[in-house]
């Protein structure tokens, strides 16, 4: 009998990209960067150095289209956490899909992060003074 892979169908993560865009946001002077693709170990590099170039108080992340994250993912997340933990805002992600999130809750670093649905949300929430999530 042949043997039948579990993983038919599911596309190989070596020819998935993670595109980094920077987003201006003069008005709050905050560093925005779009990330689209997944944010796994192939894709670290890049993305761990445009982070450490942010110098912004004001760090978000546009994760709405990135579909999962891995262990090493998370744990870049986690260290650009550290990095900006006593800034005004730490560190937000916006529009973080269900999977994205599970990921973080069963890593217990959920906490960490602001999560927003939009960017307008994280605009109308800072310019109200508003601390809540």
């Amino acid at each position: 009998m042949p043997y039948s892979s579990p993983c038919v169908g599911i596309p190989p993560m070596q020819g998935r990209h993670l595109v980094i865009e920077d987003v201006s946001d003069l008005q709050n002077q905050s560093h925005i960067l779009r990330l689209s693709g997944p944010l796994t170990l192939t894709t670290l590099p890049e993305f761990q150095s445009r982070v450490r170039a942010v110098l912004s108080d004001n760090l978000i992340f546009d994760m709405t289209d990135v579909p999962y994250v891995d262990s090493a993912g998370i744990g870049v997340l986690v260290g650009t956490y550290v990095r900006h933990q006593r800034d005004e805002n730490g560190v937000c992600l916006v529009g973080a899909n269900d999977r994205v999130q599970a990921a973080l809750k069963i890593a217990h670093v959920e906490r960490f992060f602001r999560f927003f649905d939009s960017l307008v949300e994280v605009k109308t929430k800072r310019a109200s003074g508003s601390s809540e999530n």
